[in-house]
């Protein structure tokens, strides 16, 4: 990765199992993830193959999401169908939370 980054922030995730995932470099001055975002970061294992971690942007905080210690070289092929669910998720919780404030909304009127 590129020294000026500090990871990568996944745009889209593609529904086929060996599709791919859309990314564009996430700046090292980035203050945090936006809700629902999740960020890639990858380096060199010790021995062999990839240490990948992924953060999640929640309302008030970046999270962990998840870590593949010594990924294959063929990594986002791992971590794809991870991604892919949590993307999902939250994008259901998008819309369910904008549903119960139009609700929540309509009943005040």
């Amino acid at each position: 990765m590129p020294s000026w980054v500090r990871g990568a922030l996944v745009q889209r995730v593609s529904a086929l199992p060996d599709g791919p995932l859309d990314v564009t470099w996430l700046s090292a001055k980035t203050p945090r993830l936006p809700l629902g975002r999740i960020r890639l970061h990858w380096e060199p294992a010790s021995l062999a193959g990839w240490n990948v971690t992924a953060h999640l942007g929640l309302a008030t905080r970046e999270v962990h999401l998840a870590s593949w210690p010594a990924a294959p070289d063929d990594w986002p092929r791992l971590v794809r169908p991870t991604i892919h669910e949590v993307l999902g998720l939250c994008a259901a919780l998008a819309v369910a939370t904008a549903a119960l404030d139009l609700s929540n909304r309509l009943t005040q009127v």
